[in-house]
């Protein structure tokens, strides 16, 4: 490995963070029925073992959470499913007794993280099949399993090519069977305990960032100043007074004018811009709550915003509400829905170089497969309830005098109460999680259509409802009593007699 090898006797040492159990309340399903549905999928596939190699579906499929990377809630291991077995692979002095005992009791052991490779070996040179995802399963494994199968002696060759008639009929079974894991749809479609606490987890961050954005306007009246990097620390602060909070969800994106531009900025100390009373600021920011992960944009201005910002800003969110507002057939893929968050800046030649929409697990990664809204065309996935992605259309302007915009929040797909169902199917929608206001002083009301402001009114007054009961700061329910008051726009026509 050239890695292993440019580290040398440099490489850190290995996590020792200890795992746990996420509350049985937001989980919904135990480790064992979670390997049941593997074991199915296994003979589906006619595959004797499932290797799970990615720290985020290992985290799901046991029901484990660890912290050994930053801003994601998973542990370095390996898991195998076989029909008769089921093994994590961790780092022992990882588990406690408690949770061993826990494990075991949903038919799982917990063996040494460097007996995987050993564990492959045999069950490859037995004869056995190994299912891996070749997006995804480690090389060394691979070759460590085609190895062994080539070094099986003669007579588990045998017995593996005789297993039975009708497998001998159709050739030996290979040593490793390549195909995607079933572990990343099924975690994607979240069940209702994990919905439950996707909901609950979005109720914490509404008063979290209720919370500093009126922290900020205020500074802003006061004429106080901040850079980035300080911007960055005080989102965080806000979430860590909530319940549940562990950390963030990935680094706090907080790009004033023209760093808002860059689509993953990271301010440092070194390269952080001012935000003053005047600024445009573009803040990504998201949380990782026991009981679910968010990941939510806004862009603000503290001053007084140019009628191009306020222009971009009105199509990015018309783009937001139209692609939020969509129903469509069950089956439909997101890149079919890329079209609805785009088409407001197309009308006016004006575009965003990223995708719309990425799936977010449930106390898990901020950014989780399969499902996306994208223009690219490769990812076929269909949309299903359940499944929980971001809605994140933007507009970026290059230059000294650039500024960036973007409008994000999580949803989730849910069947939609339909008058008709054409061709015998369901139809489904989106319902949102995110529970922010969103900036009235930058929309250009001109270019609102009455469908945009009703949808606008009616977000703000699910935030205001949901949320105020949990804000106990009087300045901050002020705030936000103001951020979400609704909007009253009387356009005229002139008809000629």
């Amino acid at each position: 490995n050239p890695v292993d090898e440019a580290w040398g006797d440099a490489r850190p040492p290995f996590p020792t963070a200890p795992l746990r159990a996420p509350p049985a309340e937001w989980a919904g399903k135990t480790a064992a029925e979670k390997i049941a549905q593997c074991r199915a999928a296994l003979a589906e596939k006619d595959a004797d073992a499932l290797v799970v190699s990615p720290l985020d579906e290992v985290a799901w499929l046991f029901n484990v959470r660890g912290n050994d990377l930053d801003f994601n809630p998973v542990a370095l291991g390996y898991g195998l499913i076989t029909q008769n077995a089921a093994t994590l692979y961790v780092d022992q002095s990882k588990v406690s007794d408690e949770l061993r005992a826990e494990l075991k009791a949903e038919g799982v052991d917990v063996a040494k993280y460097e007996a995987c490779v050993s564990d492959v070996k045999a069950l490859a040179a037995a004869g056995k099949s190994l299912w891996v995802d070749p997006e995804k399963v480690s090389a060394a494994l691979v070759a460590a399993a085609e190895d062994a199968a080539a070094d099986a002696p003669s007579s588990a060759k045998k017995a593996k090519t005789e297993a039975g008639g009708e497998k001998k009929a159709r050739g030996a079974k290979k040593a490793v069977v390549e195909g995607a894991s079933p572990i990343p749809l099924a975690k994607a479609i979240k069940n209702d305990a994990e919905i439950a606490g996707m909901v609950e987890a979005h109720l914490r961050d509404g008063v979290a960032m209720a919370s500093f954005w009126c922290w900020l306007d205020k500074q802003a009246r006061e004429g106080k100043t901040h850079s980035e990097f300080e911007i960055g620390e005080v989102v965080r602060s806000f979430r860590a007074k909530q319940p549940g909070f562990s950390e963030e969800s990935f680094a706090t994106i907080a790009g004033e004018g023209p760093h808002g531009a860059i689509i993953h900025y990271r301010a440092s100390r070194e390269s952080a811009r001012v935000v003053g009373s005047d600024s445009l600021l573009l803040c990504d920011s998201g949380g990782q709550y026991e009981c679910g992960t968010t990941d939510v944009t806004r862009t603000h201005h503290t001053g007084s915003p140019t009628a191009f910002q306020k222009d971009a800003y009105t199509r990015v969110l018309q783009g937001h509400i139209a692609l939020a507002s969509a129903r469509f057939p069950e089956d439909t893929s997101g890149f079919v829905l890329d079209v609805f968050a785009r088409s407001h800046l197309w009308a006016e030649g004006l575009d965003y170089r990223h995708g719309t929409g990425h799936g977010v697990g449930a106390a898990l990664n901020v950014h989780e497969g399969p499902q996306s809204v994208s223009p690219r065309f490769g990812n076929p996935t269909p949309l299903r309830p359940g499944m929980v992605l971001s809605n994140e259309p933007g507009y970026y302007e290059d230059g000294p005098d650039g500024f960036g915009i973007r409008i994000e929040n999580l949803l989730v797909v849910r069947e939609a109460a339909t008058s008709h169902a054409f061709g015998d199917k369901k139809y489904l929608e989106f319902y949102p999680l995110t529970l922010i206001p969103i900036q009235k002083k930058l929309i250009d009301w001109s270019l609102m259509a009455p469908k945009d402001v009703a949808w606008l009114n009616e977000y703000h007054a699910q935030v205001w409802d949901k949320v105020s009961p949990r804000v106990e700061d009087e300045e901050t329910k002020t705030w936000l009593k103001d951020a979400t008051k609704p909007v009253t726009v009387r356009s005229f026509a002139v008809v000629s007699e």
